[in-house]
């Protein structure tokens, strides 16, 4: 008798938490100019995309790929 497939704890495992909050509140901010705080320190630039793991910020002619469960906080630039 065929027994199914169980991958062993071992295996990798893809976990992804996702904010709905966070990601609403960046979806709002989408085209603005904004200071993002993160875990490393902070980038001031446009929010060009969101997606519900990461966004997309352009800053001094680079593009930055954040994810937000690295952000501690954002808000309006001046």
């Amino acid at each position: 008798m065929n027994q199914p497939y169980v991958p062993h704890a071992s295996s990798p495992q893809l976990i992804a938490l996702v904010d709905p909050y966070v990601y609403h509140a960046f979806q709002t901010l989408n085209g603005k100019e904004v200071v993002v705080e993160t875990v490393r320190g902070s980038i001031q630039g446009t929010v060009r995309d969101v997606k519900p793991d990461h966004i997309v910020i352009s800053a001094h002619q680079a593009v930055y790929y954040i994810r937000l469960a690295q952000v501690v906080s954002v808000r309006l630039s001046n």
